[in-house]
């Protein structure tokens, strides 16, 4: 049996700086991937948590990737969210290698959200609301300042003492941060929400006619991270649609209650294409769930750019 060569957290972030995994993402995208085609997640309840399975095939690659999710793990000093990614080569199905998917994740996942920011943000929005101040909570800040000129950041979170770490990191990197509420949402540019929350986090009725928000927290049909105002409100775009029917609970409270017309989804890679034009004229919501696609292509980035990619493809 052939055993995959382990790609650790470093590795991943070598390979992957938030820009080449932004860019690796969308052009994706643009080469024809079909987030709609690949199998569903499955999701497995445990006593203390989920296992979750998400497999992909795409672009001379296939690959799996095994998460788990314990809500208790912080408190112990642990990520919330562990697991490992296992790249095949797409022809043989041979394991290449074995990639840390704490670090995958947390790169994929915003680097999906900068891809869709990008296309439907204000070219100049600088005031960044961040709920949260977990990993992806970093990780969004980073993505989205790939792409959009922000200098104003307000992080809002249940732990004080989180949210003022992650405010004085934020300012270490040269913008002004602070702690704030949920009310700052109605002066916010860009807003992410990155939390565990299963209840709205904030009033829709305070935002900008033209924010952006972003909500990432939860790919469960029974949480939401935002209200059915913002979602009625905003042109909203997901990464698939029979996706999102199925998993994000922000959309499908609204659609249940018949509020929201599902048919009215935009599906991200149309954005991407061009295919749909996005209303400057009212909100917009990227509601993400994430997907096994996103672990696959950035996984193979990873691996294309290390040192054993280039022994065994030649890449």
């Amino acid at each position: 049996m052939t055993v995959p060569a382990a790609l650790d957290a470093a590795a991943v972030e070598r390979a992957l700086p938030m820009p080449v995994a932004i860019a690796a993402i969308r052009e994706a995208l643009r080469g024809g991937l079909d987030p709609a085609a690949g199998p569903a997640r499955s999701v497995v309840p445990v006593p203390h948590g989920q296992l979750l399975l998400m497999p992909a095939y795409w672009g001379g690659y296939a690959g799996v990737k095994l998460a788990t999710v314990a809500p208790g793990n912080p408190e112990r000093g642990l990520p919330r969210i562990q697991g490992a990614y296992l790249l095949l080569d797409g022809e043989t199905l041979t394991p290449l290698a074995l990639v840390d998917s704490v670090s995958l994740t947390a790169i994929r996942t915003a680097a999906v959200s900068a891809v869709a920011v990008d296309l439907l943000a204000e070219p100049d929005a600088r005031r960044l609301l961040v709920f949260g101040s977990g990993p992806q909570a970093h990780s969004h800040l980073a993505a989205v300042r790939a792409v959009r000129p922000v200098d104003e950041v307000v992080v809002v979170g249940r732990d004080e003492g989180r949210a003022r770490a992650f405010a004085e990191a934020a300012a270490g990197e040269g913008v002004t941060a602070r702690v704030g509420t949920a009310a700052d949402v109605a002066s916010a540019d860009l807003v992410v929400c990155a939390t565990t929350a299963r209840t709205p986090l904030f009033d829709g009725a305070l935002l900008r006619s033209r924010a952006t928000v972003v909500a990432v927290g939860s790919h469960e049909p029974d949480a939401a991270e935002v209200d059915a105002t913002t979602v009625c409100a905003s042109t909203v775009v997901v990464e698939d649609r029979s996706t999102a029917l199925r998993e994000a609970g922000d959309v499908i409270g609204p659609v249940q209650a018949g509020l929201l017309d599902p048919d009215t989804l935009v599906g991200l890679a149309e954005v991407v294409r061009g295919a749909v034009p996005v209303p400057p004229s009212r909100p917009r919501l990227f509601k993400s769930v994430g997907m096994a696609w996103q672990d696959l292509v950035l996984a193979a980035a990873v691996f294309a750019g290390s040192r054993l990619g280039e022994e065994i493809h030649g890449v």
